[in-house]
């Protein structure tokens, strides 16, 4: 065959590789990444907690005497001001109190233990509880029912509890 006769649809280049690969995106950069508008001052600020308002929302149309409502929480706060003699820290903080239920009628029930069985407030601790728990505005009666099982243990104070006995 001449070159003459020669059609061009006879011969199809092939593609070269690198016409067949894509082009490579390009390389990062620090300076691309980072804000250069801010200072290191402001880089090293707290910024803004996008949670605090969610977190500080209190729940609506809670009933007073379930967890959250009013009461209950009157009640809890009126806890946390007795404290075990023996050891600095507040008696709900330390895990001594179990449950707090407030009914429909505004009587409380606290289940509560003691750290141990021979504990020296064993006798007036309860009476305590009841008599804190008996005088937030709005309960009618308090009572108190005071459990061995499950038994007291380190785990069960907050971890605020155990900052403060130098636990952590």
């Amino acid at each position: 065959m001449s070159e003459e006769t020669k059609n061009d649809t006879d011969f199809i280049a092939a593609p070269s590789p690198a016409d067949a690969m894509p082009a490579k995106p390009p390389r990062a950069r620090v300076e691309d990444a980072v804000d250069t508008e801010e200072t290191p001052r402001e880089t090293m600020e707290r910024k803004r907690d996008y949670l605090e308002g969610f977190l500080q929302k209190k729940p609506e149309n809670v009933p007073a005497g379930a967890p959250g409502g009013d009461l209950y929480e009157a009640v809890v706060a009126a806890l946390k001001e007795i404290y075990d003699p023996e050891i600095p820290v507040n008696i709900y903080d330390l895990g001594l109190i179990y449950g707090v239920e407030v009914d429909d009628e505004s009587d409380v029930t606290v289940t509560m233990t003691l750290t141990t069985p021979h504990c020296p407030v064993a006798e007036t601790m309860p009476g305590e509880v009841e008599l804190r728990a008996a005088s937030v505005p709005g309960v009618r009666d308090a009572e108190v029912n005071l459990v061995w099982d499950p038994p007291w243990g380190p785990d069960k104070m907050t971890d605020e509890a155990r900052l403060e006995l130098g636990m952590l």
